[in-house]
């Protein structure tokens, strides 16, 4: 398995056990966390990290529709695989596993939300026609799942400029962006144009 994890990683995350994990992609190392509202988490590590190391590292909320269900309605899955696939053509890295469903709102909220989406509102009209805010994610989660795998130095797979902002404000050092471009379709293209024209991501197309 990876290098030692610690069994109480802070910010109420702690860490319950790891188990080895094979994919089409490479074996990885699979831990298990639970944060101080229960709530369970997961990373997949693969390779060591020494205390300097930048390790490319991933962060993906939950999205059970687009990892499981195959929804072409978002990019998730696609992005999913893609960051366990460049973890394993790097030989290292990690990605964490986020319970934040429908970027924290909840499954039961996002198909509500998916409904308002059917009528003609966008991704973040539809938060806020629910009475939510655009996006409820809590990144701290992160800090404690990071320092528990010894990681501190982060590569970080995403689009997304604001999240990495949050990390840095939280004391995560993010050296690079990765960009993370993948599984563009007819039924997503609103979507991702939504993301990049009222959420900022950057994405070329």
């Amino acid at each position: 398995m990876n290098n030692a994890v610690s069994s109480t990683a802070g910010d109420g995350i702690d860490h319950i056990a790891s188990c080895l994990l094979p994919t089409q992609w490479a074996t990885f190392t699979l831990h298990g966390f639970q944060d101080g509202e229960g709530k369970e988490h997961v990373a997949l590590t693969l390779g060591e990290f020494k205390p300097d190391d930048a390790v490319l590292v991933r962060l993906h909320s939950e999205c059970l529709t687009g990892d499981a269900l195959f929804s072409l309605k978002c990019d998730c899955g696609f992005q999913l695989e893609a960051a366990l696939a460049a973890i394993a053509a790097e030989g290292r890295g990690a990605l964490l596993y986020l319970r934040q469903e429908g970027r924290g709102i909840g499954l039961i909220n996002k198909i509500r939300a998916y409904h308002l989406q059917d009528a003609g509102a966008d991704t973040v009209e539809a938060n806020e026609q629910l009475g939510f805010p655009a996006d409820m994610r809590d990144f701290g989660i992160a800090r404690g799942m990071l320092a528990a795998l010894h990681i501190h130095r982060v590569k970080l797979m995403t689009n997304n400029p604001q999240k990495i902002d949050s990390l840095r404000e939280i004391g995560i050092d993010v050296v690079e962006r990765v960009p993370l471009e993948v599984g563009e379709n007819p039924h997503n293209v609103d979507y991702l144009r939504t993301k990049a024209d009222k959420m900022g991501h950057l994405l070329s197309h």
